[in-house]
């Protein structure tokens, strides 16, 4: 062998062991790599798969009522419970090789890879369905290297600790279709009206097309792009023998019907009710630690749905044919549950909850809690002042406030607070804010739950400070508990998507320590409020609720309020509660006869229809409340000559020590008096009183 020859065989022979270490170093990189991969998967453990699915809402007997979203529509299918034609479509388009690959397809990456490098930027993808999954629930859909490389871990984790098939079941769940719709039975309901379990090949094969570009493949936005992409899903499903060419034929030819609108407009019932509900969810949750975006919530609430539909039913009926808006609510008095809530007359058009929302001032309703500041203070069902004309003057002199009665008139004489309440006496109402100072007013006011701010003006006793319906039906719904401090509430119970109950509406407490008026105040006001439906209490003006009277078939305690902008009226029975506001947006004067009358013909329809069937429950005194016979003109014991007789509830150092003709006879002298009087004061220097020897007359 020659030299040459010999320095050719050494060469080889270095080159050979050069290529060897080489090898040995790249393999030894990988397994490190790998290794190292291992290790990093290991340490981290498996990357949660857990997405925010839809959270339930039930009535109180447990029934479906709605879904809500914390950021995106979803429902979450087993894979076994989805069309097998889902499954076979996607992999057909975007994944063939799924479960042979460990998660990347070599041969689509290194394809990908050289036109990426061509072009100098990322221009084109080779992501497996894991890699995709790991993509939509971990990072955003930008195309850059960082972000890719992340997805490489990502995926490398998913493929570790999970197996295939709920990997490809987490894809198909979380994939987006478009229209705010995430998952294949969302997209399935929404495109199609009907569960993912029941869509044909054809409908699976298009479904599964949209995915590719929402915005161009969605069959609502472009129908001949969805068809054509649909197409091709097949024709891949065809070569990949998972359906029969004939199967494909028929599938081509099938007609289908897109019914997203129909679902759309079925999906939930009570929306204001279940905004609230949503609302109140979130502040329990939050002070539990978690978060409602978590999603998977089963939330039991108080609705009860056939208080739901007769509200929204007689809403319906009387609301006029114009922009008049409406706010109703009905709470139990001895859960403080909101059985039903209508927020106004069109959800979709306005989703702004007039019972929550808006501040409104509301008149005359608010005057039931100024008398229970007054019984605190010593006022009586029987405490009379002088209802007339009366300028009251306030900041020290320098304000003046003249206020007037519905109808223009005055009483002109003594009347009750009894009476001052059934018809509405604004004078009476002034004159007691006077007697019992603004902060007691206020104290009362926060005690019931009203956040109102009681300015130092007379007109507060008239109802001048804004207010929300929920807050004032609040208010009455616990003096019809008797006093007690029953919390509105729409939630009774809260569990996570596991069904661990993270929330359960404590038993209601009924001890005296719980309590915000005193149960003989509450009666009594309670009582008083009767007195809106009795025409015994008609003077110069009418009790102002006769005019429901002919369909009430029992007792209700109430009170409505009337501005020039708003109208209200808040009422209940020993069992449930209900108040109504209606006005106009805009604050336009209410001016047409029927928008006047709406709310109480919704409120006693209402109350009228929910209590159909049951038995007529009287409103039942405590404990050192009396009830007795007076004439309501004098505040006498009834005897019969006395005919404006009445029974009123009255604690017992206020039971009337005088019979009914005895105040008459005091007051028909009283009359006599000013009559002489107006008789002789022509006379010069006589001083009238002095001819009459009585000396209660000058008092």
């Amino acid at each position: 062998m020659g030299r040459s020859e010999v320095q050719l065989q050494k060469r080889k022979r270095q080159k050979l062991r050069s290529v060897v270490w080489w090898s040995v170093v790249s393999v030894s990189a990988l397994c490190t790599v790998l290794l190292g991969l291992r290790i990093y998967a290991q340490i981290l453990g498996p990357p949660s798969l857990a997405v925010a699915n839809a959270t339930v809402f039930l009535d109180q007997n447990g029934h479906s009522i709605g879904d809500r979203f914390a950021e995106q529509r979803r429902y979450w299918v087993k894979l076994e419970d989805m069309s097998p034609f889902i499954s076979d479509a996607i992999l057909a388009v975007e994944d063939q090789e799924f479960y042979d690959h460990h998660g990347f397809d070599y041969t689509r990456i290194a394809t990908a890879l050289m036109k990426d490098v061509k072009a100098m930027k990322k221009v084109e993808g080779a992501s497996t369905i894991t890699q995709q999954y790991a993509r939509n629930l971990f990072l955003t859909h930008d195309k850059t290297w960082t972000r890719k490389a992340k997805e490489a871990l990502y995926t490398y984790r998913m493929e570790t600790f999970y197996e295939k098939d709920e990997l490809l079941e987490g894809y198909l769940n979380t994939v987006y279709f478009g229209h705010g719709m995430y998952g294949v039975e969302a997209a399935s309901r929404f495109y199609f009206g009907k569960s993912s379990k029941d869509l044909t090949l054809a409908e699976s094969a298009l479904l599964i097309s949209v995915p590719k570009g929402p915005s161009y493949y969605s069959p609502l936005i472009n129908e001949k792009n969805a068809y054509n992409r649909q197409n091709i899903v097949l024709t891949l499903m065809e070569s990949q023998d998972m359906v029969t060419g004939e199967a494909v034929t028929r599938a081509r030819d099938e007609k289908i019907g897109l019914k997203n609108e129909e679902w759309k407009e079925t999906k939930s019932v009570a929306p204001y009710f279940l905004d609230e509900a949503w609302q109140e969810a979130e502040r329990i949750l939050a002070s539990k630690g978690r978060a409602i975006a978590e999603g998977g919530w089963t939330i039991e609430t108080t609705l009860n749905t056939n208080h739901q539909k007769v509200a929204e039913e007689v809403v319906a009926e009387w609301l006029p044919n114009n922009e008049l808006e409406v706010g109703f609510i009905s709470i139990e008095p001895k859960t403080g549950y909101v059985t039903a809530l209508v927020g106004g007359r069109n959800y979709k058009a306005s989703p702004f909850n007039r019972v929550t929302q808006a501040k409104r001032q509301p008149g005359s309703t608010i005057k039931p809690l100024l008398y229970a500041a007054a019984l605190e203070k010593g006022f009586s069902p029987m405490t009379f002042l002088e209802s007339e004309r009366t300028i009251f003057t306030y900041d020290d002199g320098r304000s003046k406030y003249e206020p007037k009665n519905v109808n223009g008139k005055f009483a002109n004489h003594p009347i009750s607070l009894a009476q001052a309440l059934a018809i509405s006496d604004n004078i009476y109402a002034v004159k007691t804010l006077e007697k019992v100072g603004y902060k007691p007013f206020q104290s009362i006011l926060e005690r019931l739950g009203v956040e109102a701010t009681i300015k130092n003006t007379p007109s507060m006793a008239l109802g001048a400070a804004e207010v929300t319906l929920i807050d004032l039906t609040g208010a009455f719904n616990k003096i019809a508990s008797g006093g007690l401090d029953q919390q509105v509430k729409t939630v009774l119970s809260i569990k996570d998507s596991h069904g661990k109950v993270v929330f359960e509406v404590a038993p209601n407490e009924r001890e005296d320590d719980n309590r915000v008026m005193e149960a003989d105040d509450a009666f009594i006001l309670t009582h008083l409020m009767t007195g809106m439906f009795d025409p015994v209490f008609n003077d110069y003006s009418p009790a102002t609720g006769l005019s429901i009277r002919g369909k009430q078939t029992r007792p209700y305690a109430a009170k409505s309020g009337t501005t020039v902008s708003d109208q209200v009226i808040i009422g209940y029975t020993p069992t449930l509660t209900a108040g109504v506001w209606n006005g106009y947006d805009s604050g336009t004067q209410l001016q047409l006869a029927e928008d006047k009358q709406t709310t109480k013909n919704i409120w006693i329809d209402f109350m009228e229809k929910v209590h159909q069937g049951m038995a007529a429950e009287p409103f039942l005194p405590p404990k050192g409340v009396n009830g007795v016979i007076v004439d309501i003109e004098t505040g006498g014991i009834a005897v019969d000559s006395c005919t404006k007789q009445r029974l009123i509830y009255v604690k017992k150092e206020d039971i009337p020590r005088k019979l009914c003709t005895d105040s008459k006879l005091q007051k028909q002298l009283l009359e006599d008096v000013k009559d002489s009087e107006e008789g002789i004061t022509e006379m010069d220097g006589d001083d009238p009183w002095s001819l009459f020897p009585f000396s209660f007359f000058r008092n």
